[in-house]
């Protein structure tokens, strides 16, 4: 059949099951709109291009499927990089449909004319600019196949304005086939049966779990590995409900903001087994001294990933649910009663680190940010998905919210990336209409991205905002207390907007809290709403995120309070 451009992409979006796009109109994409129109695909009209990769994220994550965003060219495009670049630090699924001049144009200086696929070549998995309409269908199907497979991550598509309403003929049910790509799903059973050997060797085991696990749906089978197997597991930040924060195994988030048993276990481990992880700088802290005592497995997807920062004892390349189901079948006939006899001494030191409770504070008539996070957990039964800003608020919800379920944490973890959490919670929201969504922000990040309040009520969609209000920027101004002698440059928020009022102004619910006995009263009240809520809470304004290791200091070197 003869279809133009936009078309295509449309069929093939309906080929690939997409149900939602987020996104912002223009010129060189108007075409694509108008044939939206004629589809049940959903459209999510955000109030900023970075809002809608965000959303996307966020959609990703909560879903399980490839998130879609659709913009217009030039500072449409170049709007998106930031949520581009926080999708590949984090390997999301993204598909990013950018709108380009006519291809006659491009090299010009056109109007809104940029090289995106230049400037996104270094933070996209893949990226692609279509200048004939004959290979559209062909490079929107291999771009969704490359977004989810192997190791996800985002791909662009560029399309030029005419090369959308220019006509070619269609085929569906396009098979894909990339002949230079062809990533390792299954482990080498050599390398496993050498892994089982450490374990059976193994007196002080410790599995490190990171976002592979919760990537590849292996939530279930290192449950599994490491109850068998009774050997405590720590996570890295992208990990975190990939094993259950309540099991009694579970030690903690490890690394710079980790706890202080999770930090000790690595550093005395004499096995550490790396499944799903990056071993990146904010988990390793200086890395000559990391897991020093330890022969250490990784197992990654990504090959590139393996050694590029720990050395490793034995590498296993391949995927983290194929090789953690291999793995239950290979341990099955060890001796259980052997390897917890032998492990005995090693889980009494456990105990005893986890009685040094470094998580604890003292809640006085000043609201504690700690306190606010934890009655979340407690009114929410640890069921609410879980999105966060960057900062103190996001260290502060990654300590005190536990975990318990895959895809129920969702923030930006290797950019770092400010404004991140409210769209990301917008894209949740539409993807688990059936949850409750609580974005945890702190005051300065929370402005990044307000804007799309206006999203989430044009979308009816029940989505709450907790803000941890200290009137900072909260960690640069603790690494500016700890390091710099309380120099405060350039990290006092002392002209915030009034966030009830902006709530309301906005037509959403606006809340506060002021004094301690105030947190549950707002948090209830506004968790019960169904509408758009800000909950705003006047914290203490310098409180600090402990357990803390200085920046190259090794992990076992923690600031505790």
């Amino acid at each position: 059949m003869e279809l133009n451009g936009a078309q295509i992409l449309i069929k093939v979006f309906e080929e690939e099951k997409v149900d939602t796009i987020f996104g912002f109109p223009g010129g060189m994409v108007i075409d694509i709109y108008d044939k939206l129109e004629d589809t049940r695909i959903k459209h999510v009209l955000v109030r900023h291009e970075q809002g809608a990769v965000h959303a996307a994220d966020g959609y990703a994550r909560a879903s399980g499927k490839v998130g879609v965003c659709l913009v217009t060219s030039g500072p449409g495009a170049t709007n998106t990089v930031t949520g581009i670049a926080s999708a590949h630090m984090d390997s999301i699924p993204l598909v990013v449909i950018t709108g380009q001049v006519p291809t006659h144009l491009i090299g010009n200086d056109a109007f809104q004319e940029v090289d995106i696929v230049g400037i996104t070549r270094s933070c996209t998995k893949h990226n692609f600019l279509v200048k004939d309409v004959k290979d559209l269908a062909r490079v929107v199907k291999e771009a969704f196949y490359l977004a989810r497979s192997g190791r996800p991550g985002p791909v662009l598509i560029d399309i030029p304005k005419n090369v959308s309403n220019t006509k070619a003929t269609y085929e569906p049910g396009r098979q894909v086939k990339i002949k230079s790509y062809s990533p390792t799903y299954k482990p080498n059973m050599k390398q496993l049966r050498k892994v089982v050997d450490l374990i059976a060797s193994a007196e002080r085991p410790v599995i490190f779990a990171g976002g592979g696990i919760i990537l590849s749906g292996a939530a279930k089978e290192l449950a599994t590995f490491a109850r068998s197997m009774q050997i405590p597991v720590t996570g890295s930040l992208m990990g975190l409900g990939g094993f259950p924060g309540s099991d009694p195994l579970w030690l903690g988030m490890l690394g710079m903001h980790g706890t202080y048993r999770a930090n000790m276990s690595t550093s005395f481990c004499d096995l550490l087994i790396g499944i799903g992880v990056r071993f990146d700088d904010r988990v390793t802290g200086k890395t000559d001294a990391f897991a020093s005592q330890a022969k250490i497995v990784h197992v990654d997807i990504d090959p590139t990933s393996i050694r590029k920062n720990v050395p490793v004892t034995i590498p296993i390349v391949g995927d983290c649910r194929s090789t953690l189901e291999n793995l239950n079948t290979l341990v099955k006939p060890l001796d259980k009663t052997d390897l917890t006899d032998k492990r005995k001494p090693w889980m009494e030191q456990i105990r005893a680190w986890k009685e040094q409770n470094t998580l604890a504070y003292k809640q006085t008539d000043v609201i504690k940010p700690q306190y606010v996070v934890e009655k979340l957990y407690e009114l929410t039964r640890g069921e609410a998905i879980i999105t966060t800003e960057v900062g103190q608020n996001q260290m502060w919800a990654a300590q005190y919210y536990h975990f318990d379920k895959p895809n129920h944490f969702i923030t930006s973890g290797g950019l770092g990336c400010m404004g991140f959490g409210f769209p990301a919670a917008i894209g949740a929201q539409i993807a688990r209409p059936d949850k409750t969504v609580v974005d945890v922000a702190g005051d300065g990040s929370i402005q990044m991205n307000i804007q799309e309040m206006a999203t989430a009520l044009q979308y009816q969609l029940p989505v709450k905002i907790v803000i941890l209000n200290n009137g900072y920027l909260g960690m640069v101004r603790q690494w500016q207390e700890l390091f710099y002698d309380k120099r405060y440059a350039a990290t006092c928020m002392n002209c915030g907007p009034d966030f009830v009022k902006l709530a309301e102004a906005y037509g959403g619910l606006g809340l506060r809290a002021t004094k301690p006995e105030e947190v549950v009263p707002v948090l209830e009240k506004g968790l019960a709403s169904t509408s758009t809520v800000i909950m705003d809470f006047v914290v203490a304004k310098e409180e600090c995120v402990y357990p803390m290791v200085p920046a190259g200091a090794p992990i076992t070197e923690m600031l505790l309070a």
